[in-house]
């Protein structure tokens, strides 16, 4: 439940500047934690902080549990002896205003197995020590995500159910021997982990110090290429082949007339009940090591979740059938002293969905881009908030503010100006001032909506499969005032930390 007043941002460190062709944790992630605290917010919501996968999605990872390696700071490894500068030189191909994954990926992994040598090279000390105890406190997941991640690059990344029968299926003997022979590739995935975990976990300190608290997001499906289905195959609906027999998605609503087929393998809810639900709680235990509260994704799947036949073309001929609902948030707040978990409700929300959030006191979201359709009853309009809601002007799956106005309806335009009380000029800082001004506790606003960026900036465009993921910002687009705007916005509506104290005459936008 949010009880308390406050405003964030939302912003991906793959999204922050950074010299090595994406951002990471390293220098430009705590100045960025400094500019947070400094403009009065709260919150830093980030997206998964997972491995990415099939179009470098942060919502398809090839682990519930890995950090994505991409993110590791390579100027803390040369800081600690195990790369040279010269290997920090980027490469000329690199975009300040976008990832080019194509690029980063061999730039980077090349440079941790570098890293990776020198530190197995090197003389054992309190740095073996704490690598050791990490592999140890974290053997539930990554003894099997580093035996995953090394057969699949040696399967040239072939889906698990096309390896060798034998370690498809887990034979006890092939995976001892894949453990021995391959020992060292295992350490390289070990190793990076590691250096994720302590990386993020030292930003996540340094922000907790400053005041600003970190939103999580926790994906409710899992890819099928990935270690916990190839390792935990009972919990997921898979046929004798190890394919999945049906698969995850939603139907046709406002971002695809088709649906969206998102692929991923469903599970077998009625396993997970069997081990009290030991798998989630364990995932929600590891993803609250990272994040002072998360985000679930498409909560209502566990409401009810649609279910398309894995051969479907798309997502239209699929069909709802009843999740988990009360039994798994109920087995949570038997593990948990409390539930910091934000339901993602968005999409179509049926009572049942309603109601599962209600029982267990979870904030739901309100998106302002979707409020000017359907005049004053629309559930997405401030008047209609409560405290315990986190209000946004986009996602990341919206186009920025100005796109979206940009785009939108003469009529949904005609009613924003009335409602806003705006004149059109500066929409995107009318919409941050009618969330930050609403009853909702919690409001987070875009780094693009900040910026005042148009639809070439947009994260995420839901159903393309290209061209997301890829967005990134530079210091140069700070302004002062956009700074000064958001301190006067938390103060003048009771949203900031007693602590901040914004420099007298900062500019407002209007």
């Amino acid at each position: 439940m949010l009880t308390e007043r406050a405003s964030g941002i939302l912003l991906h460190p793959t999204s922050l500047p950074g010299p090595s062709g994406s951002g990471d944790f390293g220098a430009d992630a705590y100045r960025f934690v400094d500019w947070l605290a400094g403009a009065g917010q709260t919150y830093w919501q980030v997206l998964p902080l997972g491995e990415i996968g099939p179009g470098n999605s942060p919502y398809m990872s090839s682990s519930a549990f890995a950090g994505n390696i991409l993110m590791i700071d390579l100027a803390e490894l040369a800081a600690q002896g195990w790369l040279h500068q010269e290997d920090l030189a980027p490469d000329p191909g690199f975009r300040a205003d976008r990832v080019n994954f194509a690029l980063i990926q061999p730039f980077r992994i090349a440079r941790l197995r570098r890293a990776a040598r020198s530190f197995f090279a090197g003389a054992h000390d309190d740095r073996h020590r704490a690598y050791t105890a990490f592999c140890i406190a974290e053997g539930g997941w990554l003894e099997d995500y580093a035996l995953f991640m090394t057969i699949a690059e040696r399967e040239n990344w072939r889906e698990w159910n096309h390896w060798p029968v034998e370690l498809a299926h887990r034979d006890a003997l092939a995976l001892r021997h894949a453990r021995e022979n391959y020992a060292d590739e295992i350490g390289f995935w070990k190793f990076c982990q590691w250096c994720f975990a302590r990386q993020w976990s030292k930003l996540k300190l340094y922000a907790n110090e400053r005041g600003v608290r970190i939103i999580g997001d926790v994906p409710i499906f899992v890819a099928y290429q990935s270690a916990d289905v190839w390792s935990h195959q009972e919990l997921f609906e898979l046929d004798a082949n190890g394919r999945p027999a049906a698969v995850a998605g939603v139907p046709p609503d406002y971002f695809s007339e088709n649906g969206q087929l998102w692929g991923n393998p469903l599970y077998r809810w009625d396993v997970h009940e069997q081990t009290g639900y030991a798998w989630w709680i364990a995932r929600l235990r590891h993803a609250l090591q990272q994040a002072d509260l998360v985000r679930i994704d498409h909560f209502r799947g566990f409401a009810a979740y649609w279910e398309i036949p894995a051969d479907a073309p798309n997502a239209i001929s699929g069909k709802w059938v009843a999740g988990p609902g009360e039994k798994l948030f109920t087995a949570f707040q038997q593990a948990f002293s409390n539930l910091p978990i934000i339901a993602e409700d968005l999409g179509l929300i049926t009572p049942d969905v309603v109601l599962l959030r209600d029982q267990f006191i979870l904030p739901g979201m309100r998106v302002l881009q979707f409020a000017f359709g359907d005049g004053e009853i629309n559930h997405f309009l401030p008047h209609h908030y409560i405290p315990n809601t986190i209000a946004y002007t986009g996602t990341h799956d919206n186009d920025t503010s100005i796109g979206w106005w940009n785009t939108a309806p003469d009529h949904v335009k005609t009613f924003a100006l009335q409602y806003l009380n705006s004149d059109g000029q500066n929409i995107h800082w009318d919409m941050m001032r009618a969330l930050s001004g609403s009853v909702a506790n919690v409001v987070v606003f875009p780094m693009q909506d900040v910026l005042g960026l148009s639809s070439e900036h947009r994260m995420n465009f839901p159903g393309q499969p290209g061209g997301n993921w890829e967005w990134r910002f530079s210091w140069d687009q700070i302004q002062p005032e956009h700074t000064g705007a958001l301190a006067e916005m938390s103060v003048v509506h009771k949203r900031i930390p007693a602590k901040v104290n914004p420099e007298s005459g900062a500019g407002s936008l209007r």
